[in-house]
């Protein structure tokens, strides 16, 4: 994927499967910036990912935790920043090292550290649709590694 696109996704299935798809071409050490409002479907889009990449227990959010690491065919690590205020406590609970280190990382609330996010960064913004189920999700992907 070389530019910007908007997809509309009409089931939570639909859009765990479009991260399904994201996650088949995600190269180690890439980074995926989620965006949008609660209840948007970031952990939805969050276990997609996490399906594709070969993790097989259960995905949650990280919200008290901040990152749960789980195992596939790469460690994958699943970040929620909404308890955080500023990109220093991001900093300080060693954000940059995770986004830095071997795996992928997903990163739920990420405007929270956007000035500490790398360039390679790929973003998914998340928004409601027409419908009650209905979701647009845009993706942009960011500079390549």
């Amino acid at each position: 994927m070389n530019r910007a696109k908007t997809i509309r996704t009409s089931s939570t299935d639909e859009t765990r499967a479009l991260a399904e798809e994201l996650g088949g071409t995600l190269s180690d050490r890439a980074v995926v910036a989620l965006y949008g409002d609660l209840g948007a479907g970031k952990t939805c889009f969050v276990q997609g990912l996490a399906e594709a990449l070969g993790v097989r227990e259960p995905v949650t959010s990280p919200t008290f935790s901040l990152v749960n690491e789980y195992r596939g065919v790469t460690p994958f690590f699943h970040v929620d920043l909404y308890r955080i205020a500023s990109p220093e406590e991001a900093i300080d609970f060693g954000l940059e090292e995770t986004m830095d280190g071997r795996g992928i990382t997903a990163i739920e609330w990420a405007e929270r550290a956007e000035e500490i996010l790398p360039r390679r960064t790929i973003r998914v913004k998340i928004s409601q649709g027409d419908t009650e189920d209905e979701r647009r999700v845009r993706i942009d992907p960011g500079s390549p590694l």
